[in-house]
This record gives structure tokens, C-alpha cells and sequence, in this order.
């Protein structure tokens, strides 16, 4: 590698990427060589505010530029052709949540990043909160016992109704190249702690319907219910809450205690106990550098050779599109789903 690590972002109709590319811009050694996408209007974009080369074709762009790793923020479904083309030029790749937008694309991510011998990081905007570390830490240290649930609740109004752009909205409501709904865009969070936090549950139910928005034609609500032998998780995604109340709250479950996530807006961490049963806040320690971005932890772990943070490793986001799989095949037959998925065994 040269003594800067040259990034290309592949797909930008990700409303995410730009919140990454601001803080990409910030991170020391680090350079953004250029953008890959059809939409004109975004690559404009990308060069006004960065002066990088800009691509219509990404095959192009991985060809012909120089980088270490590429960024995938395309939609869920073309990821998986974009990260197969970087690996076979040894290129890292980081790719944002929830992976793809099936199993089948999940596991050809991560078999051409294994016979390449690249990393694959995947990227949820979630896993930089000081709070959320800090609890996974105590709970595997332990803090709270035997964790037998998991519940998180990821909900807005709906992607439009959000602010999301044109771009975004475009493939989030198509079944084809998200995955579906959701259940895809936003169970995809619970499903992965609970992989996280209890491993691979033995059978999954869920559970969606389009309750309030009669303008799409994927869920716009979904709950998934994960168990396990000696305990249950539930992740639910909505598109049509209104209000605040219980957004974005990871609580986690154990024999001897709660650990509650607040949402970014707070930033709390509280602690329930049978001595404290109502939860005091925990005083969270400071991060490591390269724990408090999505740039700072891939080009510190692609150096050195550390492993990414569990939340971020390829096979716990591998288990978490299984998930969702499982729980989109128990919406359309009515049925509990055992895993693992036959079909892909």
C-alpha cells in the first residue's frame, strides 16, 4: 500500500455514504480517489465537495484507478457484483448495512473475500456509539449474567417521510433491490445484536404487514421473534411510528440484570439490578480512535491486521441476513423457520 490508503465508493444512492465521506475527509492518511455511480446528479455531487474523479460504470472505476478498498453504497442488491469485482483486483471492501439483499448475495460476499484474501467489513452506522460498545463489553464480561433476551426497536415515519433522498427511496420500496421492506432496512439491527450478543438462533418467526401506507408495495411494519434454547430475542422495524418514544433502544437482558442503549440523542447507558431496579446511568470510558468512526476502524484494523468489531465482522453479518431470510420465509408461510436454512446448508 502506498503511504496513504486510497478509498473508491462504489454506488452513492446510500443516503449514508455522505455522513461517511465527511467524516473520511477528516481522517489522517486517508484518501478519497474517486466515486462510481450512475446518477449523475451524485457524482456531480461527490466531485463538487470532494475534487475526486468521478465514474458512470464501476467496473471501470475498479479497473482503471488505484486503491487499497472500496466503499459499497449502491442498493442491497448490486453490492454483491461490486464486491465480487474488488475482491478479484485485491481490494478491502466495506460494505454499509445490512450486507445484501439476501443470503445468497451474503454468502458470495464473503466467499470472494476468502478466496481473495481481503477483508469485508460491513458497515452499521450504529456500531460507533459509545454506549452500544460499552454495553457489549459488560455483557460479555459478564455484568448482567446469562443474557437470555435481546430487543431492539429501529422505527420512523417512513423513508420519505424521514427526509431520505429520491435516490434512497428508489430501491428501499423495491422488494428486488433491497430484499424487501422494513423488515430488511430496519430489523436488520436487532437481528444482528442478537446474533451478536446469543449466536445463531435455532428458529426464527416473523411477522410483517403493510398496515398504513397503501403507496408501497413491500412491509411497511415487521417484527421477528428469535429463539434460542434458553432464551428469546425480538427485533422490530417500522415505517410508520410517529413520535420518538422507544426509538432506536437496544435493551439487553440478563440473569442478574438490564442494560438499556439510549439512542444518540442521549447517549446514555443505564444499568438495572435487583439492588437498582429502576437503572442508574454507567459511566462510559473513552474510545479508542479507532472505535469512533466507520474510517477510523477499517483503515486501523486493514493495517494492522486486528479483527473489526464484532458488530462489524462479515460472518456475524452473514448470520444476520439469515436471519432475515428465515424471517421473510416465516411471513409468507405462517410458519416458524429452523435454522440453519436448509436451502443454503
Amino acid at each position: 500500500m502506498s503511504p496513504k490508503f486510497r478509498i473508491g465508493v462504489v454506488g452513492l444512492t446510500h443516503d449514508h455514504i455522505w455522513d461517511v465521506l465527511a467524516d473520511l475527509r477528516t481522517q489522517p492518511g486517508v484518501e478519497l480517489v474517486g466515486v462510481a455511480d450512475a446518477h449523475r446528479p451524485l457524482v456531480e455531487r461527490a466531485k463538487a465537495e470532494y475534487g475526486c474523479v468521478t465514474y458512470r460504470e464501476a467496473a471501470l472505476f475498479i479497473e482503471r484507478e488505484p486503491l487499497d478498498a472500496v466503499y459499497l453504497f449502491g442498493d442491497n442488491a448490486s453490492s454483491v457484483e461490486a464486491a465480487e469485482l474488488a475482491a478479484k483486483k485485491g481490494l478491502h471492501i466495506l460494505v454499509e448495512k445490512p450486507m445484501a439483499a439476501d443470503l445468497a448475495g451474503a454468502d458470495r460476499m464473503l466467499a470472494a473475500a476468502r478466496q481473495n484474501n481481503v477483508r469485508l467489513m460491513i458497515n452499521w452506522p450504529f456500531a460507533w456509539l459509545p454506549q452500544l460498545q460499552h454495553a457489549l463489553a459488560l455483557a460479555a464480561a459478564g455484568e448482567i449474567g446469562e443474557i437470555w433476551q435481546v430487543k431492539y426497536r429501529a422505527a420512523h415515519q417512513g423513508p420519505r417521510e424521514h427526509g431520505c433522498s429520491e435516490y434512497f427511496c428508489d430501491w428501499l420500496y423495491d422488494i428486488d433491490r433491497n430484499g424487501g421492506g422494513a423488515l430488511i432496512d430496519y430489523c436488520c439491527y436487532g437481528a444482528l445484536l442478537s446474533r451478536a450478543l446469543m449466536g445463531v438462533p435455532t428458529r426464527v418467526t416473523g411477522v410483517t404487514g403493510r398496515c398504513l401506507k397503501e403507496d408501497i408495495l413491500v412491509e411497511d411494519n415487521a417484527v421477528v421473534l428469535m429463539s434460542y434454547p434458553r432464551g428469546l430475542s425480538i427485533s422490530e422495524g417500522s415505517w410508520t411510528q410517529i413520535g420518538n418514544l422507544n426509538q432506536y433502544v437496544a435493551t439487553i437482558y440478563g440473569s442478574r440484570g438490564i442494560l438499556q442503549v439510549e439512542p444518540r440523542a442521549t447517549g446514555r447507558l443505564l444499568k438495572a439490578t435487583a439492588e437498582q431496579p429502576e437503572g442508574v446511568p454507567v459511566t462510559l470510558p473513552e474510545q479508542p480512535a479507532a472505535l469512533r468512526s466507520t474510517t477510523a476502524h477499517f483503515v486501523d484494523c486493514v493495517r494492522s491486521g486486528r479483527e473489526f468489531q464484532l458488530l462489524c465482522q462479515a460472518r456475524v453479518g452473514r448470520d444476520a441476513q439469515e436471519i432475515l431470510e428465515a424471517a421473510l420465509l416465516s411471513s409468507d408461510s405462517g410458519s416458524e423457520v429452523s435454522l440453519p436454512l436448509k436451502l443454503h446448508s
